[in-house]
């Protein structure tokens, strides 16, 4: 039995940028297995944020995978990316991960999937995950349309897709740099 489902919201926003993720964790198609679970944490000294979906076990080896990079290349985030997503096309690492992955510093705010793609989001908004398109259009309205800061609007994005998607709750954790 696999587990997964999640949504992970990223807002870049006056110098702000909010990664905001719930904590559902789904058996299969119908059984919720954990309402807690920390999907966005900070990583090489606190200076990256990182918010992961997909399958738990991947999730995991791909932030790990990361992680290790970011201290190969001092920190630098696009580096690390790029040379993560070459392992996958050149099949160092040997499988497909099922698992996607924001992540962000200062500066820059990147998606990396499991299959090695690294994607600059437009307009400094960005989602993954079972309720990714949901986050997505509520975190692209609430930007075009209010005043809040980065990590309301992440916040409220992810309150709406657990409105909407089963296999996002609305247990939400929300990261900042």
């Amino acid at each position: 039995m696999e587990f997964h489902g999640t949504t992970i919201c990223a807002v870049k926003k006056g110098g702000v940028t909010a990664i905001a993720g719930d904590g559902q964790v789904t058996m299969g198609e119908s059984v919720i297995f954990k309402n807690t679970a920390v999907k966005v944490r900070r990583i090489y000294g606190g200076r990256v944020i990182l918010g992961f979906a997909g399958s738990v076990t991947d999730a995991f080896s791909l932030s790990e995978r990361f992680e290790g990079m970011l201290n190969k290349f001092a920190g630098n985030l696009m580096r690390s990316a790029v040379e993560l997503a070459d392992l996958w096309r050149s099949d160092k690492i040997g499988r497909k991960l099922d698992a996607m992955m924001i992540t962000a510093d200062k500066d820059t705010l990147l998606i990396l999937s499991g299959t090695g793609e690294v994607i600059e989001p437009d307009e400094g908004v960005c989602a993954i995950g079972s309720g990714g398109n949901y986050a997505l259009a509520a975190a692209r309205a609430l930007i075009q349309n209010t005043d809040f800061g980065a990590e309301e609007i992440a916040r409220k994005a992810l309150k709406i897709a657990s409105e909407i998607c089963v296999y996002t709750n609305d247990h939400i954790l929300c990261e900042t740099v």
